[in-house]
């Protein structure tokens, strides 16, 4: 079977140029994504389309209020798409829509299982290189492997932004020009806190941030939907975890330079979850120290290519497989309900080098981006990429 390549889309201009060109570059993995959401909604919520669009409009006047060039920037995903805007809507709150549906959700354990995902950031002081590096496996549907798309955003006088997305997204992960990452990983429990404003707007509005500071205060100034971890790191060798609520945040810091978050609650259960949470998915509970001490041996690497081996050989971990830091798709379980890593990311913040691994990181190598951080509009153009090896 042929290797899949990853659309590399480009945008810039206003958010209706912005979303206008990102829809038609991206319109057949657009629908793509459409046509499996369609599936999935139904296995997993028992929702026919139709209700899936209904149930996407609560959220349109919320982002109008807190993100409005973010809907400008949906709604012309839609019209290059040529799509309804409910629909990119959809696609913009599908994790919301479904934990709200999923009949398991309310008695303390959901039958539809979090966002995967093995998060890390390697600070300077660990780094044989001397280098801050950060990145990670994202574990989704293996059906939505065929739909992801990477895209850089030119948004002037925002930071530039590179992100891999679902088509369709606004935000998921990445790091921007300004030398800030996220990443960020599915958190489980209800909270009963009225609406908020979907993942892919908060992270966007993160990623838009030209400051640590910035960045850092987006989750507390947000009212969000669901749970969820928030990774940020920053170029100068400072990375910060978010363990974000509708009701509460916690965080925490790097032990020995290293920092690494799965998908279950590691500074403290929250009070409105103590007495019915269980983590989901429970391999977060291995997944997260076999990262730690792999990435532990970046401290002895020569060069940045020894630093970046070690990265690619701990991501690429079988332990527990196929619910390994590395996840394959098992078989065995429905086919829309199968989880595999469909990309693994990268990033040097030091040079602006931005990795990606298309689908598991033990078959596919991790590609240096034809795009850099800090090049062009919102980059750094002092930092130096010479020390690249």
């Amino acid at each position: 079977m042929p290797k899949r390549v990853v659309p590399l889309i480009e945008v810039s201009g206003d958010a209706r140029q912005r979303g206008a060109a990102y829809g038609e570059a991206a319109r057949a993995e657009i629908r793509g994504s459409v046509e499996f959401y369609r599936d999935a909604f139904a296995a997993s919520s028992g929702l026919d389309w139709p209700d899936v669009l209904v149930a996407a409009r609560q959220w349109r006047a919320l982002i109008e209020g807190s993100a409005p060039d973010l809907l400008v920037e949906m709604d012309a995903i839609a019209e290059g798409a040529g799509l309804h805007p409910d629909e990119i809507l959809a696609l913009n709150a599908r994790g919301e829509i479904v934990r709200n549906h999923d009949s398991g959700f309310g008695r303390g354990r959901s039958s539809e299982p979090v966002d995967g995902c093995s998060s890390y950031a390697l600070l300077p002081e660990v780094t044989g290189d001397g280098h801050t590096y950060c990145g990670q496996n994202w574990d989704w549907r293996a059906g939505v492997e065929a739909t992801t798309v990477l895209l850089r955003v030119v948004q002037p006088p925002k930071p530039t932004i590179i992100m891999q997305v679902e088509a369709g997204q606004i935000g998921r992960q990445g790091a921007n020009s300004a030398g800030i990452a996220l990443n960020a990983n599915g958190l489980g429990g209800r909270f009963e806190a009225g609406i908020g404003v979907p993942q892919p707007v908060l992270r966007r509005l993160i990623l838009d941030s030209a400051s640590l500071r910035a960045a850092l205060q987006v989750p507390f100034d947000v009212h969000q939907h669901i749970a969820t971890n928030l990774l940020i790191t920053h170029r100068d060798g400072v990375a910060i975890d978010l363990e974000t609520t509708p009701v509460a945040h916690r965080w925490g810091y790097p032990a020995d330079g290293i920092l690494v978050h799965g998908n279950h609650y590691q500074f403290g259960v929250p009070e409105r979850l103590r007495e019915t949470y269980r983590p989901s998915p429970v391999d977060s509970l291995y997944r997260v120290p076999i990262i730690t001490r792999g990435l532990g041996l970046a401290s002895g690497a020569r060069d940045s290519a020894g630093v970046r081996k070690v990265i690619a050989e701990t991501m690429s971990d079988h332990t527990g497989l196929p619910d390994s830091v590395c996840a394959h798709a098992d078989p065995g379980r429905p086919a829309v309900r199968r989880n595999k890593t469909i990309m693994s990311s990268l990033v040097d913040l030091t040079t602006g080098e931005y990795r990606l691994a298309a689908g598991n990181p033990c078959e596919n190598d991790y590609e240096l981006l034809p795009w850099r951080l800090y090049d062009g509009p919102g980059g750094d153009r002092t930092t130096s990429h010479n020390n690249a090896n």
